[in-house]
């Protein structure tokens, strides 16, 4: 049998061979399901060709939609298996907790190798991710895919994420905080800082009689408040309120406490200030305040490195100079088990001290500013003429920042001195817009010039009234005022007198003339109609319209119209008529030191451009508004009659509604070349109160006295003394109105039951 067999092989190979024996019709094979191969046999070269851009893709695409951080597209991508085995919302969670312990900026992903068998792949990836307080971070992983009917899908673990995450592993992050930076003023007195702090507040009803001068000259020694503001204070509220006096440094009142606590009816609450204002806020609308990290932007500021129970700035300078404030956190970030055990460390930064923010203007010459206008809705904006360094800025009503600590006892207490009718948080100094009145005819005065249309000599009978558009008069506020006319006027006598009917008549003929641009255009380049760049407040930019007919461009002319400015453009504009024609961007902050003594930062004056005003023009315009101060028929003239120093400047009382008093305005600027106090220019508006004459220019005239003098000496026409008003009207952000609450010892059967419920 063994030597047939070979025979028989043989035999068949070789008739087989010879076309002797026929093909056997093939045989239909049963079908029958495809075994899984324990050993996947490589595939051919066409099938690598095909596959490999597909699962390319697909690795790709999973990549770029976790670059989006578009969860719902990665986990579309997964296989079935995958799914089953974790939910959507475990697997977005999963990695949103990564991201946000990592403080992930952005991550990128790039595919680095292909491993692909017909029904499986392997993908090797790279994923760089860039960290708020880690740094950058790279891994190398590799993704599984598998061939889920004509797509693939990915076979997906949490190390996928990371590679130190798989099973269950997760980042966690230990955050040190260093002290938020100080901000002082130009002379190095804290505006804002971290300290221990007092809350005092006072029950009238409580005050025995013969203490009560007493105890307001011992409350005026601890706060700064004059002994007439807190006078006004207890005076005014009801017998049982408690009202708000102020807060106080730990130090400060612990030195003076066994004399303040002596007094029944005053209350004395510590707390721990994480932001403390000194003296109630001698700038809040500059250096601007703090507040805690809301829920609705903590995933978001977790992702920016920061715990969620610290508080940072919402306004102003606290805001502005956020990074600068913060300095650098201390952070570990630790890979932990399930249990929250720290299995390793990834990455470790030092902590660093923050920076300390110098302003540009003097804390008592602010706090002055801010008294200065008190009682009204109103601003003052005071910068260097020939830098734009802002001196002082100040709004009226004004508000305390302690008041939005809520550890602070009076906080509870405060809600009208910090969200009242009158807005007092809100900066009218520079968000305010106003229409200018006639101080804008400044910049019409310019425009007429510049023209060529007219000079300075050229007349205009300023008689009550303007006749010249059809169908219309217009009058002058001499009519109004019961005054008589002005008579005969050359254009630089029409500025000094403010006669409406001279710059009715530049409006109209430059209309007529040179189109309905040209006024706008030379209001855009005195920079209104546009933010001034300050950077480190808010601002508005105003409003500077191109008139649609005559009758508009006429009204533009006076400051009427639809033109809206801000009191910090016009002291811009009205600094550079007095330097020469540069605009200087305003600045509020004179330093930035590290914790080293390195200042990071130092003021530099900023030129932003020049008026369009030839030399001569413009000393014509300066000398028009030295005579309104200075000559018998200018419209300050009885303000400024007796000050020792010339100062230029320009009323205007500009109309807002009918029936509601005009809004007014004094600007102008000085150039007295010391050495020691440098020029300044000064914008004042106060809202719906009158003439600018009446009571912008004496307010004008009190910031020349406090700048250059340190002191008040001439009275304003409504007080009876330096800041005491004839009637006795208390500055609104210390006119607290909380719930009335009896004194609990006060409280008897028979108020109760007359009290409303």
């Amino acid at each position: 049998m063994k030597r047939i067999l070979p025979l028989i092989l043989i035999l068949s190979l070789l008739v087989s061979s010879c076309g002797l024996l026929p093909t056997p019709e093939p045989t239909a094979i049963p079908e029958t399901p495809t075994p899984v191969p324990t050993e996947t046999p490589l595939p051919t070269a066409q099938a690598m060709t095909t596959s490999v851009p597909e699962s390319n893709n697909t690795a790709e695409t999973f990549l770029s939609a976790w670059e989006q951080e578009d969860y719902i597209a990665m986990y579309n991508q997964l296989s079935q298996v995958s799914r089953d085995s974790i939910t959507f919302e475990d697997f977005s969670a999963r990695y949103t907790e990564t991201a946000t312990n990592m403080t992930l900026d952005k991550i990128q992903g790039s595919v680095t190798s292909s491993l692909i068998n017909p029904a499986s792949a392997q993908i090797g990836y790279r994923v760089t991710y860039e960290t708020s307080i880690a740094g950058t971070l790279e891994r190398d992983m590799v993704m599984n895919l598998t061939l889920e009917g004509t797509e693939w899908k990915i076979l997906w673990d949490d190390g996928m994420i990371m590679p130190e995450l798989r099973g269950g592993n997760k980042l966690t992050l230990d955050i040190t905080v260093p002290n938020r930076g100080t901000i002082y003023d130009i002379n190095g007195v804290p505006l804002a800082s971290e300290t221990e702090a007092y809350a005092i507040g006072v029950v009238p009803a409580s005050i025995a009689s013969n203490r009560w001068g007493a105890l307001i000259n011992e409350l005026s020694r601890l706060t700064g408040k004059t002994t007439h503001i807190i006078t006004q204070l207890l005076e005014e509220a009801e017998p049982y309120d408690y009202v708000i006096i102020g807060e106080v440094p730990a130090q400060t009142l612990e030195e003076r406490y066994d004399a303040i606590s002596s007094y029944a009816g005053v209350y004395l609450n510590p707390y721990s200030a994480s932001r403390f204002y000194y003296d109630g806020g001698a700038a809040p609308h500059i250096t601007g305040y703090v507040q805690p990290i809301g829920a609705d932007e903590a995933e978001a500021m977790k992702r920016k490195g920061y715990r969620v129970d610290e508080r940072v700035g919402r306004l102003g300078i606290e805001k502005w100079g956020q990074d600068y404030l913060d300095g650098e956190r201390g952070v570990s970030l630790y890979v932990s088990d399930p249990e929250g055990n720290a299995i390793t460390r990834l990455a470790k930064t030092d902590m660093q001290a923050a920076d300390t923010i110098y302003t540009t203007f003097d804390e008592g010459f602010q706090y002055d500013l801010q008294r200065a206008i008190a009682g009204f809705n109103a601003a003052v904006v005071v910068v260097e003429k020939n830098t734009g360094r802002v001196v002082g800025l100040a709004s009226s009503p004004t508000f305390d920042p302690n008041l939005l600590d809520y550890n602070n006892y009076n906080s509870f207490y405060s809600s009208d001195l910090l969200y009242g009718y009158n807005r007092p948080m809100y900066n009218r100094a520079s968000q305010g817009q106003y229409p200018l009145g006639s101080v804008f005819k400044i910049i019409s005065m310019a425009a007429a010039l510049e023209s060529g249309i007219y000079n300075i000599n050229d007349t205009f009978e300023c008689g009550y009234e303007f006749t010249e558009l059809d169908g219309v008069t217009l009058t002058d506020w001499t009519l109004e005022k019961e005054v008589a006319a002005s008579g005969l006027l050359t254009l630089g006598e029409g500025l000094m007198r403010s006669c409406n009917p001279w710059f009715y008549k530049i409006g109209l003929e430059l209309h007529r003339q040179t189109g309905a641009n040209t006024l706008p255009d030379m209001a855009r380049a005195f920079g209104l109609g546009s933010l001034t760049g300050i950077g480190e407040i808010e601002e508005e930019p105003g409003k500077v319209d191109t008139p649609s007919d005559e009758y508009t461009s006429v009204q533009l002319a006076i400051g009427q119209s639809t033109l809206l400015v801000t009191p910090l453009q016009v002291a811009r504009f009205v600094a550079a008529v007095g330097n020469g024609g540069t605009l200087y961007r305003p600045q509020v902050v004179e330093q930035i030191v590290d914790a080293s003594g390195n200042v990071v930062y130092a003021f530099e004056p900023e030129e932003q451009g020049k008026l369009p005003v030839s030399a001569e023009n413009l000393k014509l315009i300066q000398d028009y508004m030295l005579e309104v101060t200075a000559n018998t028929r200018g419209t300050a003239y009885g303000t400024f009659r007796h000050i020792r120093y010339p100062v230029w400047g320009k009323t205007g009382t500009a109309q807002t509604s009918p029936g509601v008093l005009p809004h007014a305005w004094f600007a102008g600027y000085t150039d007295r070349q010391l050495e020691d106090k440098p020029d300044i220019a000064i914008a004042v508006l106060v809202e719906q109160i009158g003439d600018g004459s009446e009571f912008a220019a004496p307010i004008f005239r009190r910031v020349l006295e406090l700048y250059f003098d340190g002191q008040a000496s001439l009275l304003y026409n409504w007080e009876a003394g330096v800041y005491i008003t004839k009637t006795p009207t208390p500055t609104p952000t210390m006119t607290p109105t909380p719930v009335p609450t009896k004194a609990p010892w006060q409280i008897t059967p028979d108020s109760e039951e007359n009290s409303e419920g």
